[in-house]
């Protein structure tokens, strides 16, 4: 494998306004494309916008819902990957023959879908189903998976995806700066991002503290020290319907350590350098060798009824 260099994007998406988020997506990815990079992500849903899905009927849902690969979204993302020459990862709603809908996220170069994958943990609306399966895929040489917010935060899916051989995981969230049983969680009020720039301290002590980017680093980089991987997170910064996003989208490498990460207010990327002796020379690596399955094997296996996420509901 050669070194590559990839892009992770943040920006404050429009409800339901597809048109525009694919402007952004379009600007961005032609910026870093310019600057080298082969590939930039953005975060879950940055095609149809996340929050404002929870207010909507299944009809509605369908509404926005496209096919994937040839609904007209994914078909303007692959023109606009071929426009700039980068791979472009974004993700929508999806809606399959029967009209059952899924938190879909595609993979595209100009020649068309590289990958397709449906969140396996959705909860922002009822009338969205669960996907099945893991995802890996090639790019550049490199296997790379997918994992779509709250699936991230079931472990077993992240060392899944890597055992599956995955050893870069895209990882695109609308997540932080939400109410949680978790000590020091909660919204940020929008406000301060209203008066961003007259006081753009006020509103970083909250995007940075236990609202947003203090509770990140509890977990993200220990599922790439971990799994000896590249996790490349996104998510959104500013509004999302009523409720404000932290952005942090980051970059960081099989040591867990932070190669890059988006620190403004703004619509913008940060790129990185990725480089494949990290994935053997860091300790992940070793600990995945050491596994003891017949020690485990029965109980991670055992029968299990998954408790459904509630819904975010804003009071």
């Amino acid at each position: 494998m050669n070194p590559i260099k990839i892009a992770t994007a943040q920006f404050e998406n429009r409800s339901g306004d597809k048109a525009y988020n694919l402007s952004v997506i379009d600007r961005l990815a032609g910026k870093a494309a310019a600057e080298g990079s082969q590939i930039i992500t953005f975060h879950e849903c940055s095609i149809t916008g996340y929050t404002f899905a929870r207010k909507l009927s299944r009809e509605e849902l369908l509404e926005i819902s496209e096919r994937i690969p040839e609904g007209q979204s994914v078909q303007e993302l692959i023109s606009i990957a071929k426009k700039h020459n980068i791979v472009i990862l974004a993700g929508l709603f999806e809606k399959d023959e029967s009209d059952q809908i899924y938190k879909g996220y595609v993979c595209v170069n100009g020649e068309g879908l590289i990958a397709k994958y449906r969140k396996l943990h959705p909860f922002i609306n009822p009338n969205i189903l669960p996907g099945n399966e893991y995802c890996v895929f090639d790019l550049f040489g490199w296997k790379c998976g997918i994992l779509i917010c709250y699936d991230n935060n079931i472990i077993e899916n992240v060392r899944a995806t890597k055992l599956l051989g995955a050893d870069i995981i895209f990882m695109p969230h609308v997540t932080m700066c939400t109410p949680s049983t978790r000590p020091g969680a909660g919204f940020v009020d929008p406000k301060l991002w209203d008066n961003r720039h007259e006081d753009p301290t006020s509103l970083r002590l909250e995007f940075d503290g236990m609202k947003g980017r203090d509770w990140l680093m509890k977990w993200l980089p220990a599922r790439a020290y971990d799994n000896a991987i590249y996790a490349i997170f996104s998510n959104p910064i500013g509004m999302d319907d009523d409720q404000l996003k932290n952005g942090c989208s980051m970059i960081i490498d099989p040591f867990g350590d932070i190669l890059a990460e988006c620190r403004n207010f703004e619509d913008s990327f940060v790129t990185a350098m990725i480089y494949p002796w990290k994935l053997t020379d860091a300790g992940g690596s070793r600990y995945i060798k050491a596994r003891r399955p017949e020690l485990y094997k029965d109980i991670i296996g055992q029968s299990h009824q998954p408790e459904q996420k509630v819904v975010w509901l804003k009071s």
